[in-house]
């Protein structure tokens, strides 16, 4: 029986490094990895990391002091202050710490992956498997091939399920992940136009996605959105269990409602079971979603009950559809990231809502030969659903100004860079205005937030 922790000899092991420090450090116990020595905690494994802006090795001594119990490093650590495992790359280390750790552990681990949806997914699913397990669940955005090993290795004996969600942007880097998160089951929550100057188009993306299902057993279960046209024909190779609102799905949400900003009601019906359900969020999305997870808890033997309590639990994630009130707008703050599938789900949920509906929308990335199109079609979309402000930042945004016009629309504005936006946009938001920001990640529209919140001379 193998032990559920690890030691710097098993690291040395594992990692085919060479240990460094005293004889009697070799079996001290390791538990949890960390790459920020900030976030150390007693016991832990500190990774040093070469960053863009710092060196992770640098801070070795600083980790040991907060009691770090080993590091992983590349190069020697001067007058280190604890036992460490010297390898030429801490990365591929990790990884194969990762795989060997989540290997120890009997327990559900459910993969979740797609273009859209992957984070709001794995919230929805870890708070259904909580009602019944203790659930480990990716933090934050920790989705590739450092973040995922390391969520892994925050494994203990008390967590009886894990839900770890895995981000990909190129061919192979789901077979890396794959190969140490070994899921259960999977979901994918969306084949859409992400990440396309590798993948190519959206049979590349479901390709690569794909990957996933190569290192799952047989007996495992794809749970995928029959609603997307080339998902709905997909053939995993195991057992197939569908989601979404169509009839024809295993698992689909019906007689949705979104209630304002503040709650989104729908039925989640089966072959065996309906049942009304309740998520306490912002946004039609989430009805689809929630039957991902639905689909996911029942697989796993929990009742209807227990679903309708973890669904009703869920807490959105900061930049994800985050409504904030501020007195004088309703602010939704979803500039967390954006692709086309995700701004049209964005601009469907804000024209459901009430008064002036504006969206703040900039640039969508890593869209290759078809972005100008694509943008174009956003803004096109946000004519026809009833969108009655647009507000566009950024070089392709430029497109979706455009789209927006030929489509129909009238009351729209185009500014170049966030800072020529960010000195008209206290005129432009009026009064009871619902107000969507969403953009690329990279594009840090985070930083219109300030101005919003303190539109009108009224602060959060």
């Amino acid at each position: 029986m193998f032990m559920t922790y690890l030691t710097p000899q098993i690291i040395a092991e594992v990692t085919g490094g060479e240990f460094i420090g005293r004889s009697s450090e070799r079996e001290v116990r390791v538990v949890g990895a960390v790459k920020d020595n900030r976030e150390v905690k007693r016991g832990n494994l500190f990774v040093c990391i070469r960053g863009a802006r710092a060196d992770g090795h640098s801070f070795a001594n600083s980790a040991f002091e907060s009691g770090a119990a080993c590091c992983l490093a590349e190069t020697r650590i001067n007058d280190a202050h604890g036992p460490y495992v010297l390898v030429p790359s801490t990365l591929e280390a990790v990884k194969k710490l990762g795989g060997y750790y989540r290997a120890l552990f009997d327990m559900p681990v459910i993969g979740i992956t797609g273009s859209v949806g992957k984070t709001t997914t794995k919230e929805l699913t870890a708070a259904v498997l909580g009602t019944k397990y203790n659930v480990l669940k990716t933090p934050a955005n920790m989705n590739n091939e450092l973040g995922v090993p390391l969520t892994l290795l925050s494994l203990t004996e008390q967590h009886e399920a894990a839900v770890i969600e895995m981000g990909i942007s190129d061919f192979g880097e789901m077979s890396r992940l794959a190969a140490m998160v070994r899921p259960d089951i999977c979901i994918i929550t969306e084949i859409g136009y992400s990440h396309l100057e590798a993948l190519g188009d959206r049979n590349g993306v479901l390709q690569a996605k794909g990957e996933v299902f190569e290192f799952m057993d047989t007996t495992g279960f794809a749970v995928l959105n029959r609603d997307n046209d080339l998902l709905r024909a997909y053939d995993p190779g195991i057992n197939k269990v569908t989601f979404g609102l169509d009839a024809g799905n295993d698992f689909r949400a019906e007689n949705v409602r979104l209630v304002g900003t503040d709650k989104v009601e729908f039925e989640i019906v089966s072959k065996n079971s309906r049942f009304t359900a309740c998520v306490p969020s912002y946004g039609v999305h989430l009805a689809k979603l929630a039957a991902a997870a639905a689909a996911v808890g029942s697989l796993l033997g929990l009742t209807d009950e227990n679903i309708i309590e973890g669904l009703f639990s869920y807490k959105p994630v900061d930049g994800r559809s985050n409504v904030i009130k501020t007195g004088f707008i309703t602010l939704i703050d979803d500039c967390y990231n954006a692709n086309p599938n995700s701004v049209r789900a964005a601009l469907s949920s804000l024209s459901s809502l009430p008064n002036r509906r504006v969206a703040i929308l900039g640039d969508m990335l890593d869209l290759s030969a078809l972005s100008d199109q694509l943008h174009r079609e956003v803004g096109s979309f946000a004519a026809q659903n009833g969108i009655d402000c647009l507000i566009c930042c950024g070089k392709n945004a430029a497109f979706i100004y455009e789209g927006y016009l030929s489509g129909g629309g009238e009351n729209a504005y185009y500014y170049q860079n966030k800072d020529e936006l960010s000195a008209v946009l206290p005129v432009l938001i009026k009064e009871n205005d619902a107000a969507l920001v969403k953009a690329s990640h990279s594009m840090k529209f985070e930083e219109l937030l300030p101005v919003l919140l303190t539109a009108g001379g009224d602060k959060v």
